[in-house]
C-alpha cells in the first residue's frame, strides 16, 4: 500500500504542476497579444525610417562629417548589446541568444579585439558575469514594457561611447520574431550606421539615369541638419525595434514551452494512473489469493 500512496502522491503533484503551467500559458498568451500589437504598429514606422535614412545618406560621402556614419580606420574595441529575458521557463529562448552572443565575443576576442558587453535582461547578465566576461552595463526590466524613453537612454549611452572612442563598433544580438514557433537570434551592427539602400528605389534611379535624367531632391531644412537630427534617432528606433521583437519572441517561446509542459504533464498523469491501476490490481489479486489460500487451508 505504501507504493500505491507514493504513486497517488505523484499523480496529485503532477496535476498541480499542470494547473500552474496552464495558467502560465494563458498569462503568456495575454501578454503576447499586447506585445505583438505594439510590434506590428511600430514595425512599418521603423521600416520607413530606415528607408528615409538610406535615401538621405545615399548622396553623402564618407568624409567624416557625420561621425555616426564614419567607420573607424582601425577597430580595436567592440561593444555588444545582448537582449535576453529576465525570467526563464521559455524553452531554449535565452540559451539561443546567449550562445549567439558568446560565439560572437569569443570570435572577436580570438581576433585580438577588446570586447565589452551591455546585458539587457537578467539571464544574459548572470551568465556572462559568472564566466568572467567584461560586462560593462546591466539593465533589468527593459523588455517588460518596451518604451521609447528606455531605448533613447540606452541609445544615448551607446552613442556617447562611440563618440568618445571608448568603442569603435557596436553590435546588437536580439531575437527576430518570425512566427509562433520560430524566433531567430539575430546579430546586427548598430554603429557606425550603415544605411540600407532600398532596391526598388535604386532600380528606379538607375532607370532614370539610363534615360539621361538625374533624380534630385530638395531638402528643407538642409541635408546636413536633417542627418544630424535623424542619425541619432535612427539608433534609438532600431533599439526599440529590437526591444519589441525580443519581447514578442519571449512571450511566444514561453507560451509554447508552457503548452508543451502541460501536454507532458497530461501524458505523465496517464502513465502514472496506468501504473497505479496495475499496482492496485496486483494488490487486490494478492489479497484474494491469500483469502482463497486461507479458506482452502481451513478445509
Amino acid at each position: 500500500m505504501a507504493a500505491l500512496r507514493d504513486i497517488k502522491r505523484k499523480i496529485d503533484a503532477v496535476k498541480k504542476t499542470s494547473q500552474i503551467t496552464r495558467a502560465m500559458n494563458m498569462v503568456a498568451a495575454a501578454k503576447l497579444r499586447v506585445a505583438q500589437q505594439n510590434m506590428e504598429r511600430f514595425h512599418p514606422y521603423a521600416l520607413k525610417f530606415r528607408e528615409v535614412i538610406g535615401r538621405l545618406a545615399s548622396g553623402v560621402e564618407s568624409d567624416g562629417t557625420y561621425e555616426l556614419m564614419t567607420p573607424r580606420e582601425e577597430v580595436k574595441k567592440i561593444e555588444l548589446v545582448l537582449l535576453t529575458a529576465d525570467r526563464g521557463l521559455c524553452g531554449s529562448f535565452n540559451n539561443n541568444l546567449i550562445t549567439t552572443g558568446q560565439r560572437f565575443l569569443n570570435e572577436k576576442a580570438s581576433g585580438g579585439f577588446e570586447t565589452s558587453l551591455s546585458a539587457i535582461g537578467r539571464k544574459g547578465a548572470d551568465f556572462f558575469r559568472r564566466r568572467q566576461y567584461n560586462v560593462r552595463a546591466r539593465h533589468i526590466g527593459l523588455l517588460n514594457k518596451p518604451s521609447y524613453d528606455e531605448a533613447f537612454a540606452l541609445g544615448r549611452e551607446l552613442i556617447e561611447l562611440f563618440e568618445n572612442r571608448e568603442c569603435d563598433e557596436v553590435y546588437v544580438v536580439y531575437s527576430r520574431f518570425e512566427g509562433m514557433v520560430k524566433q531567430i537570434p539575430t546579430l546586427i551592427k548598430l554603429l557606425p550606421i550603415e544605411p540600407e539602400v532600398v532596391e526598388a528605389e535604386a532600380e528606379a534611379e538607375s532607370e532614370e539615369v539610363a534615360r539621361g535624367g538625374k533624380l534630385e531632391y530638395l531638402f528643407e531644412p538642409s541635408l546636413q541638419s536633417l542627418l544630424n537630427d535623424l542619425l541619432p534617432n535612427s539608433v534609438y528606433i532600431q533599439i526599440l525595434e529590437c526591444f519589441y521583437q525580443t519581447a514578442v519572441s519571449e512571450h511566444a517561446a514561453r507560451m509554447a514551452a508552457m503548452d508543451n509542459a502541460t501536454s507532458n504533464c497530461k501524458e505523465l498523469v496517464r502513465s502514472l494512473t496506468l501504473t497505479y491501476n496495475k499496482a492496485r490490481q496486483a494488490a487486490i489479486t494478492a489479497e484474494l489469493m491469500d483469502i482463497v489460500g486461507g479458506a482452502e487451508a481451513l478445509k
